[in-house]
């Protein structure tokens, strides 16, 4: 046991010190400004017809826009349709940009 101890314990701090794919919060401006902003507004404010986006956290955003994806939230046909078109990583990028706002 003492010789697998090292190796995996320098595998556990290599897997948890290797960089993941950070959200891009620029590339998240524009996707709202493209895809998010005829709805939720300019600064995802919302409004009457369409709730507040800004300053939601990076994780409800993204449990959202996942139920959206599969099937799990059916408040909206419109957004379902929207959600499905991004990808991972522009919900990432979304998230990241939406939760700099308040």
């Amino acid at each position: 046991m003492k010789n697998l101890m090292l190796p995996l314990t320098f595998a556990a701090c290599s897997f948890l010190a290797a960089p993941g794919e950070a959200a891009d919060v620029a590339a998240g401006k524009v996707l709202a400004e493209e895809s998010c902003a005829d709805c939720h507004g300019d600064e995802g404010a919302g409004d009457d017809d369409y709730p507040a986006i800004a300053g939601l956290s990076v994780e409800k955003f993204t449990k959202a826009m996942q139920e959206y994806q599969d099937g799990t939230r059916t408040k909206s046909a419109k957004m379902t349709k929207e959600a499905k078109k991004l990808s991972a990583a522009q919900i990432a990028d979304a998230a990241a940009y939406y939760a700099t706002l308040k």
